[in-house]
């Protein structure tokens, strides 16, 4: 147990490093006089894409243990952005043939979540 919990927080903490890192690269070298967040933008595909393709190389293969995976997918990634994990999420509905949830998905996470945000934020005012 002890082992996951240090694999989780390894991979959390360098996740939530190279998110800010890299955010903060892109802001400040093309995003400095914009007010979209390109930084962040680009965390959350490159999220999606590692996930997507670390995914499968993972599944199924036995090469790596679970407090690997643990740091890798619920740490690095999942610190890194949990975009990638509703990109995971969305695709996986698709593949199943959900259409009608994977839409349903993305359409409750973005309201929901600007709604959320907006009602934090007032909450908050």
């Amino acid at each position: 147990m002890l082992k996951s919990i240090a694999c989780l927080m390894l991979g959390g903490a360098f996740g939530a490093l190279s998110r800010w890192g890299l955010h903060f690269w892109i802001d400040a070298k093309w995003g400095a006089n914009t007010h979209f967040p390109w930084g962040i933008l680009l965390v959350n595909v490159v999220g999606c894409f590692l996930f997507g393709w670390l995914f499968t190389i993972f599944e199924g293969r036995g090469w790596f243990s679970d407090a690997v995976q643990l740091a890798v997918f619920t740490g690095f990634l999942g610190s890194f952005t949990t975009f990638s994990t509703f990109g995971w999420n969305t695709l996986e509905l698709l593949r199943m043939g959900h259409v009608g949830m994977a839409l349903g998905n993305v359409g409750a996470s973005v309201l929901l979540g600007l709604l959320a945000v907006w009602a934090g934020f007032s909450l908050g005012r």
